[in-house]
């Protein structure tokens, strides 16, 4: 039975003009793995009603799990949660407990619950609350989409609080080997053994270190065995190739 499979749905004009860098997609992916659940997609789309609608549409009918970023704050633009609603053909309205959360958090700091935040209560019916113990204002969870806060410190404790509802497959195993030599002169014999090992996922990523060519090998999988295995099989290439670049 094959794993698990998952999105990344990052929502943010602020991410595709460059002024701000995700960080929450390496941090998801770390989270899943561990679980045993793949990270095989990851979007990123503009703060644009049916630009975000789609995705989360195909998203949500191609994996199993869907994890969104952004848009879930107080300010007009942030119009993720309305946007979920409307994919899933839900309605939304401020809801009772979602407020109750933000009225404590801004009785307990002193700051006025005023329009602005009390937008951050918006959640579609029947919907399931994601905690945010940082700064109080909810995620939610409807259907197979966790709807979460683009601040990394809230996202991953948002992560956190999820992590643990999740099915998850075996934990994601991986293990790396370094030829210095270039892609081009191992590709024949990596092909080779990538076909020999079809229930492994085996990676290949080029580096340059002082003028010399190299390449790491990356292999994935869940069964510890049949890495080691393919892991031998490896380091028999390395009497094989040269060490000229490509």
């Amino acid at each position: 039975m094959s794993n698990p499979t998952a999105a990344m749905l990052v929502i943010g004009d602020e991410i595709l003009s460059g002024r701000t860098r995700d960080a929450n997609m390496y941090h998801l992916a770390g989270e899943l793995t561990n679980n045993g659940i793949a990270l095989s997609e990851v979007r990123v789309v503009s703060d644009d009603r049916s630009a975000i609608i789609s995705a989360t549409r195909t998203l949500s009918e191609t994996y199993t799990y869907v994890f969104t970023s952004g848009g879930i704050g107080p300010t007009h633009d942030d119009i993720t949660a309305d946007c979920i609603a409307a994919a899933f053909g839900i309605p939304i309205d401020i809801r009772d407990d979602a407020r109750a959360i933000l009225t404590k958090h801004y009785a307990d700091t002193g700051l006025e619950l005023n329009a602005a935040r009390l937008r951050m209560a918006r959640i579609p019916e029947g919907a399931e609350l994601i905690e945010n113990p940082v700064s109080a204002a909810p995620g939610f969870i409807l259907g197979n989409v966790f709807v979460m806060a683009g601040v990394p410190s809230v996202f991953q404790a948002m992560v956190a609080g999820v992590i643990h509802q999740l099915s998850g497959g075996r934990p994601l195993l991986s293990q790396t080997m370094r030829f210095m030599v270039g892609e081009g002169t191992i590709a024949e014999p990596l092909g080779a053994l990538a076909a020999d090992f079809p229930d492994l996922s085996i990676g290949s990523y080029p580096f340059q270190k002082d003028g010399v060519y190299g390449t790491n090998i990356v292999v994935r999988g869940s069964d510890g065995g049949l890495i080691d295995a393919a892991m031998i099989r490896l380091s028999n290439l390395l009497p094989e190739v040269t060490d000229d670049p490509e």
